[in-house]
Formats: structure tokens, C-alpha cells, sequence
């Protein structure tokens, strides 16, 4: 079960430049030189993937330890081009981009929820933190119904060739939701859907909860019964909101990226109507305040609160006095072990050594207070693989086995934790507990076979697992020897 993504990013993702594997800011401008070719002047060019703190050597000129965009738009002067950062909370526009939105020479770096990164010369460098990405955004051409069932198939694919049976999408607005109910009817779905509201569309937000949540349509291949609430940024722009600034930038310590009175109108309205509320908080911050939220709403409505099973999503780095809260709250942490491998050899940069010990990460602290964990990819902004995850989750370390005995190893996950958090604990944390997550007589079948025991392995070859064969509700969806 994939605990945490993003279902239709993840087949836009597979239309798109895929950025992942960029070592460099030449590689980025390369695939868009190749792209520019393909493509008819005012046409846009869309990716998704770069992450600077991943690249092997930096570009010359940058601004806040992001690149500048004057090399981008040299190679694609007449086609506006936004790439969208790996955490999906920057992007990087060209100048045909900027142009288009009508923002390339006079922009204004005051963005409520959000930033435009400014050179000394107070010209935009091309990069948009957080929620000023709506003002490129906006310019796009919108998906229709029919690009939307495209992504739609290319993520059914994507799921069931690495053995994923059921997907946990992480924010869905009104037109995507059409797109769900379209995919039921003409049973295109291939695997099972528990969706949340995405609560940046407030109005469909408003309109799911003048009614009943939807549970188990088609024999349990659609579910939406919850909100997901996006209340910080990510590490990785600066933009997830702490308590204390940033150690490699004094000057900020992240922003807030909701109102958080809104954040308590939704949980309360939620505990009323019977839904589940999700917020994304990263930083330790916006953990604190989510957690306050919660138990604030918890006590103002004490007979509706009793096994709601609210989610803090990432839940990455929390203060040690929140920590035993999730456990004391009921709150699920749905937390993403590959970003550990990802994020943890640079985040030390953006937390300092005390922060990261502390409260970063910290699975066997939120095990030990009694927590049940939910596992994930975050898919696009990681492979949808869940292999590389399980592997991060027991040996805290990157991909290529480093550091040697992992990262702050005290926190790993013993191997029936990690497998736990991608099944039946993933499947407490949607309250599906009892027809999924287990092999046993009268629940769903879905299952996976994989091409070695990942309980027994040696650690080094976990890895070199692949999915078999993925079985959903008993029809074998994907055959890796056909």
C-alpha cells in the first residue's frame, strides 16, 4: 500500500521531463535543448525532478542555493518552460515563462505563502518558492478529462509494475476527482484509490462536507473520505516552517503555507461531518501547530473524536516535546523513509547536527511512544518503488549503502515494522484495516510477489529486489515474465 502520494503527478510525471537523474544544471538545460527541438515555438515545456543538493558540482552563478535562470532560457528562448523541483514546493521558470505571466520585469518578491527569489538587482532569478508558483502555474494550459485519464493509465501502470495494490493519494482537487469517478465507471482504475480532498480547493472542500464521505465504492476501489490540509514547505526550498531559523540562512525559518485558522475551521468541521484530516507539516513548527489544532478540536467535540485517526503527513522533523503527542493524540504519523536516503546527507546543512539527532526522522522514538507509522514514496517527487523505501527504513542509509552502519541508526525500523508500515499499518492509517493489509481468510485479494525474501536477505540485496507478479482482488494485474 502506498501510503502517501500523488496519484495523477505521478502519470503527468511519466509525460513529462523526468528530471530525477540530473547530476547537474547542464543536464537540466541539455534535456531542454532536446525538448526545444520537438517542440513549436509558444509551446510549453514542463519537467519535474531537479534537486540542486543532489547535483555532483553546482553552476556558477546562484542566488539562496538555487540556479539562476538566464542559461535555461538561452536554449529556449521562444518557449516558456517551468521545471518543477523535486520537492514540489519550487520551480524554475524561463524567461518566455516569466513573460508569459507577465511577471519577468516586474515582479514583486512579496508572495503571501510563498516567494519569488530576487538577485541583488531585484530581477526574478527564475525561481518561485511554494505558493508563488501559482502565478506560473495559472499560465499553463489546463488538463482536460481526456489528458487526466492519460496520467491516469500511466499511473495504474507505474503502480502495478512495482508490485503496488492500493495507493494513498495525498491531495485531489474537483477535476481530478472527475477523473476517479470516470476511471470507476469504465473500470480502469486497476488499483485500489483512497483519496483526499485537497484543501487548496476550498470550494469542493466546502461542498464534500455538506455530505457523507464515499467508502468502498466498486467492490473497495474508491474511498474519499478525507482532507488533506498543505500547511509548510519542504527543507529543501527553505520552506518548511520551524521553530528556529535555518542554520545555513539565519534569515528565515520557513513559512506557514495555510491559514491556520482554517486549518482549525477544517478539523472541526471534519470531526462533525466524519471525515479524516491529513496535514502535510515538515517543519517542526508547523508540526506543533497541527498537533495543537488537533487536540484543540479533539476537546471542543470529545464524543466525535474517538478513533478518528487524523494524519500528520512527512512528519520530518519534530520537536522532542511533540514527539510523545502523536501517540497521546491518536495521531498518525505518515511518514516517508526514502526521503531519509534522499534528504538526510544535506538536511544536516538546514538543521544543524542537534536538530537532526533530536527530532528528525525519528521512527523508533515515534515507535517507542506507541505510534503506528505509514510508509511511503511521496511518488512523483520519489519513484514509486517501494523497494528502495524498505530498504531506507531499515538501514537509514542512501541508495549506493552510506554511511556505513546508516544514520542515526538508533532510529531504524526493524524489517516487520518496515513491512508493516507498507500493509496493515498503512491500511489503519485509511480504516481499512480489516479487509486489507494481511494475508488472511475473507480480506482482499492483493497481493505481491517479489523476486526475493526482503525479510531474510542480506541488507545489500534488498535492493535488487523486483515485483514478480502484482495481484489485485484475485486477477494477476502485472506478470514480470510475460
Amino acid at each position: 500500500i502506498e501510503g502517501h502520494g500523488h496519484f495523477l503527478k505521478l502519470g503527468y510525471y511519466k509525460m513529462n521531463l523526468d528530471l530525477m537523474q540530473t547530476q547537474s544544471y547542464d543536464d537540466v538545460i541539455a534535456m531542454v535543448r532536446e525538448e526545444v527541438k520537438k517542440k513549436k515555438p509558444g509551446e510549453w515545456i514542463l519537467g519535474r525532478g531537479w534537486h540542486q543538493s543532489k547535483w555532483t558540482h553546482m553552476p556558477e552563478n546562484m542566488v539562496n542555493g538555487f540556479p539562476i535562470h538566464d542559461a535555461l532560457s538561452a536554449v529556449s528562448p521562444d518557449n516558456p518552460v517551468w521545471l518543477i523541483h523535486a520537492s514540489g514546493h519550487a520551480g524554475l521558470a524561463n524567461a518566455k515563462a516569466m513573460e508569459v505571466a507577465g511577471i519577468l520585469d516586474h515582479p514583486d518578491a512579496h508572495v503571501e505563502g510563498g516567494e519569488i527569489v530576487l538577485d541583488t538587482r531585484g530581477k526574478p532569478t527564475g525561481i518561485f518558492n511554494e505558493d508563488a508558483q501559482d502565478l506560473i502555474d495559472d499560465h499553463i494550459p489546463e488538463h482536460t478529462l481526456e489528458s487526466d485519464m492519460a496520467a491516469l493509465n500511466l499511473a495504474v501502470l507505474e503502480c502495478l509494475r512495482n508490485g503496488i495494490t492500493s495507493f494513498q493519494d495525498a491531495g485531489s482537487k474537483g477535476r481530478e476527482l472527475e477523473a476517479f469517478f470516470t476511471g470507476l465507471k469504465k473500470s480502469d482504475l486497476g488499483i485500489r484509490l483512497y483519496v483526499m480532498l485537497s484543501a487548496e480547493d476550498r470550494a469542493t472542500v466546502e461542498q464534500w462536507l455538506e455530505k457523507e464521505p464515499v467508502v468502498g465504492l466498486d467492490g473497495h476501489f474508491l474511498t474519499i473520505r478525507s482532507i488533506k490540509i498543505h500547511a509548510d514547505g519542504a527543507l529543501g526550498s527553505r520552506g518548511a516552517w520551524l521553530l528556529e531559523p535555518y542554520s545555513d540562512m539565519p534569515s528565515t525559518s520557513g513559512m506557514a503555507t495555510e491559514d491556520m485558522d482554517y486549518v482549525t475551521q477544517v478539523c472541526e468541521k471534519a470531526l462533525q461531518k466524519g471525515y479524516q484530516v491529513c496535514t502535510h507539516a515538515i517543519g517542526d513548527r508547523t508540526n506543533r501547530e497541527i498537533l495543537d489544532r488537533y487536540e484543540a478540536a479533539f476537546k471542543k467535540y470529545p464524543k466525535q473524536a474517538d478513533d478518528v485517526r487524523f494524519r500528520i503527513e512527512h512528519a520530518q522533523h519534530i520537536n522532542p516535546q511533540d514527539i510523545p503527542r502523536f501517540a497521546a493524540l491518536g495521531v498518525i504519523p505518515s511518514m516517508q523513509a526514502i526521503h531519509l536516503a534522499s534528504d538526510r546527507p544535506w538536511a544536516i546543512d538546514r538543521l544543524g547536527e542537534k536538530r537532526i539527532v533530536e527530532g528528525a526522522y525519528v521512527w523508533r522514538k515515534l515507535y517507542d511512544t506507541g505510534c503506528r507509522i505509514i510508509n511511503g514514496t511521496d511518488a512523483p517527487v520519489e519513484p514509486v518503488n517501494p523497494i528502495p523505501c524498505f530498504y531506507a527504513s531499515v538501514s537509514r542509509k542512501t541508495l549506493d549503502g552510506k554511511p556505513e552502519g546508516g544514520y542515526e541508526p538508533a532510529q531504524k525500523m526493524t524489517r516487520e515494522e518496515a513491512l508493516r508500515s507498507y500493509t496493515i499499518d498503512a491500511a489503519y492509517g485509511a480504516f481499512e484495516e480489516d479487509i486489507k493489509g494481511s494475508v488472511e481468510v475473507g480480506k482482499l485479494a492483493d497481493l505481491t510477489i517479489w523476486s526475493k525474501d526482503i525479510m531474510k536477505v542480506d541488507e545489500a540485496e534488498i535492493l535488487q529486489t523486483k515485483a514478480l507478479m502484482t495481484i489485485v482482488n484475485g486477477a494477476i494485474k502485472y506478470n514480470a515474465m510475460d
